[in-house]
């Protein structure tokens, strides 16, 4: 299954108070943006990369990744207002490139079942009978996944792939959690990253607090966020229709309109920090220069922080 990462750098970052994209900020010599575009160009399991970047900003962009080389950059597209319009951009242009999937029927849209109508979901019969699931093939056995192939992988439909959507302002990404979450794609439809909650939580109302979450129940959303990119593109058909929708993550999107897909975890890591604001970037470049260190082999500083601690506890499951 192709595989695809999603640079997602469409915001300003007011937060960080740059005057500038914070994406645009640079770490150890590099924009945050490029230091994510690396890692991905480096992983053995991604095949391309897409870059969503705020408007008036795609050229510089483009023009600092060709300069450096990275071979998997298929394209620097314009974001929209909002993360989710970002996120249905990058959508949008993925599908537009999918291959057509050999044996489809003249006029078929690649992925769709012969018949089908243009954006129906794949494996859709035109006239499905009421109360039966969307894009379920009549005669499709108890448990197998909407629009599966008889003999076909569960959740694999024709011509889809595997869709990683990545914050551009998280440029210590490493290639662990990559290949976890290229696994988890090959597996799931649904997976994203996320470490533990350290903190106790509380839930509050009028600046009271009314009750306490069990910590252990309590994991830090990060991203990648993968999906099957007929998944995440059905969740945000759904969410577009609903006036009630407000923005969230793409995790929340599926979580809300697709209840039914499981969203399983994926370790994440506590270097792959989210910058956000302006000592954000400091605290970055500590972890970078301490990362630096240990690539190369030297002695661990005096009194420094001891390597992270193996995250198979969380672990997605098979």
């Amino acid at each position: 299954m192709r595989m695809v990462a999603v640079v997602l750098g469409g915001g300003v970052g007011q937060r960080v108070g740059a005057g500038m994209p914070k994406q645009l900020l640079t770490l150890g010599g590099k924009t945050l943006v490029e230091h994510c575009v690396a890692a991905f160009d480096q992983a053995p399991g991604i095949d391309e990369i897409l870059v969503v970047m705020a408007r008036g900003y795609t050229g510089q962009v483009k023009a600092t990744l060709t300069d450096a080389g990275y071979r998997k950059v298929t394209a620097v597209i314009e974001g929209g207002a909002t993360r989710p319009d970002s996120t249905r951009a990058a959508l949008a242009a993925i599908a537009a490139t999918a291959p057509a999937t050999a044996g489809s029927a003249p006029g078929a849209t690649a992925g769709s079942a012969p018949g089908a109508t243009a954006g129906s979901a794949p494996g859709a019969t035109p006239g499905t009978a009421p109360g039966a699931t969307p894009g379920t093939a009549p005669g499709t056995a108890p448990g197998t996944a909407p629009g599966t192939a008889p003999g076909a992988t569960p959740g694999t439909a024709p011509g889809d792939c595997g869709v990683l959507l990545h914050d551009a302002a998280r440029p210590l990404v490493d290639q662990r959690i990559i290949a976890d979450c290229v696994a988890a794609l090959r597996v799931h439809d649904a997976a994203g990253v996320a470490v533990p909650a350290s903190d106790t939580m509380v839930i509050t109302g009028n600046g009271v607090m009314q009750s306490m979450p069990r910590r252990e129940t309590l994991l830090r959303c990060q991203t990648p966020q993968c999906f099957r990119l007929s998944v995440i593109t059905r969740a945000h058909e759904l969410a577009a229709a609903d006036p009630a929708f407000t923005a969230t993550d793409d995790c929340g999107v599926v979580l809300r309109y697709l209840p039914d897909v499981g969203v399983h975890i994926v370790p994440g890591s506590e270097r792959n920090i989210k910058i956000t604001y302006a000592q954000d970037l400091a605290v970055a470049e500590a972890l970078l220069a301490r990362g630096d260190v240990l690539a190369r082999g030297d002695p661990a500083s005096p009194g420094g922080d001891p390597p992270e601690p193996p995250a198979s506890p969380l672990r997605f499951s098979p």
